[in-house]
């Protein structure tokens, strides 16, 4: 069955995916946090909340350590989205983009550039701030990735993974 995982910490879509997913015959959603900011879990069966231990890459780490392929990860970390692929999950962003293997690559470089440019002093500036149409890009993101996810599910392994180590 697909599993949501949810990069809960600083997500602004939770709500949508509870939605989705609850409207999906209950697909087991799970929000990973590490507890720096508490998050009132829903009252809904489908919905866990997984407090991990503080520090910067816990929650991806339990993310990673369990998403396998049918599954589908809401995030907005580039590394992790690009650890939930090599296990053969999927993975979006809470605007809506899907991270593919064709797109990783090029999203975990730019932010490699990024960190560069940040670490020598040069600003480069934050992410947009989430707009009415991102949300509605997200939902309809979800839909398609949860339903690729099913079909995932049946489908034979590749001959050859590709690892982003």
């Amino acid at each position: 069955m697909t599993t949501i995982y949810v990069d809960g910490d600083a997500c602004p879509v939770r709500d949508e995916v509870f939605r989705v997913a609850t409207r999906l015959n209950n697909l087991p959603v799970i929000v990973v946090a590490n507890g720096s900011r508490p998050i009132r879990p829903p009252d809904l069966p489908n919905v866990t909340m997984q407090i991990v231990a503080e520090g910067p890459d816990a929650a991806d780490d339990w993310i990673a350590e369990r998403i396998t392929v049918g599954d589908v990860c809401v995030t907005s970390d580039i590394p992790l989205a690009a650890r939930c692929l090599e296990r053969r999950g999927r993975a979006l962003n809470p605007k809506g983009h899907h991270w593919t293997l064709d797109n990783i690559g090029t999203a975990l470089a730019g932010r490699a550039v990024g960190e560069h440019l940040r670490a020598t002093g040069i600003p480069t500036g934050g992410p947009a701030a989430m707009q009415k149409q991102d949300r509605s890009r997200f939902l309809e993101a979800l839909d398609t990735a949860i339903h690729a996810a099913i079909r995932d599910i049946s489908a034979p392994p590749p001959r050859k993974w590709v690892s982003f180590e």
